[in-house]
Parts: C-alpha cells; structure tokens; sequence
C-alpha cells in the first residue's frame, strides 16, 4: 500500500496494491498490520456508508468530545472530497484541500481526528463508504457552512450543476463562529 502525501499536515492519500488479470482485480483494502506500520490508526469502530444524487454536498462536518478520524472512498460514482485542518495548533489551521475519489481507482483519503469533512457528488449518483475512529456522537456534531467566505473553498461547481444540502448542512455556521476543537494539553514531561 502507498501512503502519499496531501498539502494538508496529517492528510493522506492511500492507495492500496492492485492486483488485475483478465477476469479482473483483487486488492486489500484495509489491514490493521498495514495501517500501524504505515503509522495510520489500525482500529476503526464505525463503518458508514451513503448514497447521493449529483449535486448533492455533505458537510462541512466535525464532532467536539468524541472527535473522529475517517477513512473515505467513493466506492461507486464520483466526488470531490474536502478536509479543513480545525487544529488551532497546526501550522495548516484554518486550511483546506480537495481531492477527487472515483471508483476507478481503489483510493482512500485518510482524514485525522480535528479536520471537518464534506464531499460532493459529480457523477449521477456516488456511494461513499468511510470507517471512523469513534462512533458517531450527536450531542459533538458541529457544522461548518460549505461556502463559508472565510475558508473560500473551490468547490468545482461548474461539474455539478445545483447543490442539494439537507437542513443541517443549510444551518451550518460560518468558520470564525465555530465550536472548534480545543488545543490539545500539553505532555508535561519530568
């Protein structure tokens, strides 16, 4: 498996070995032996999985308390897939970088706990499988408005067409009112 980097401190892109002859391919997708030698999480508790139309834009999302990291790929369709660095103590703060993940390539985007994480469909329609680090806790879930000003995303509008949001993601909040992340405590060493 390859482990490549992203403009983004932490981010990766991963692409595992394929192996392909004329009946098809196989390749291993995630192994925790892999992941821990790659210095990548090897346990995940949550997988989740979603179907969207073209159009359709999730996110920005992030959780307070139970933060998680996740493991993306667009497993059918087409999407370009966002990650906003929240870490107050990243040289990267405040900044994003988009990636596009398509089911012609067995490609994941690997996203550490303090990123918020939204993606958008190009295709007619994309099924997007991600495994997390923590489970999903709706009393944490924050949201970052997609077109925020401050953040000034280049979502590629111009292969979509309309956006589709859900009400949650219509009432996110702008970037400077977020509930962001608190800077992690320092390791106090003696």
């Amino acid at each position: 498996m390859q482990l490549i980097d992203t403009p983004l401190n932490d981010v990766k892109r991963l692409l595992p070995d394929v192996y392909g002859d004329e009946r098809g391919w196989f390749a291993e997708t995630f192994s925790q032996r892999t992941f821990t030698q790659l210095g990548l999480p090897g346990q995940f508790v949550q997988d989740n999985q979603s179907l969207s139309l073209k159009g359709v834009l999730r996110g920005l999302h992030y959780q307070l308390g139970r933060p998680q990291g996740k493991l993306v790929r667009a497993f059918t369709g087409h999407i370009w897939d966002v990650a906003v660095d929240l870490r107050r103590d990243s040289t990267d703060f405040g900044k994003w970088a988009g990636f596009h993940l398509s089911e012609d390539t067995v490609e994941y985007l690997w996203i550490p706990e303090g990123f918020a994480h939204g993606f958008v469909v190009l295709s007619e329609s994309a099924n997007v499988l991600y495994k997390t680090t923590n489970f999903y806790f709706p009393e944490g879930e924050r949201c970052i408005r997609w077109d925020d000003p401050t953040l000034a995303i280049e979502w590629p509008l111009d292969l979509v067409g309309k956006i589709s949001l859900s009400g949650k993601d219509q009432r996110g909040t702008s970037f400077l009112h977020a509930d962001l992340p608190p800077v992690p405590e320092a390791v106090s060493r003696r």
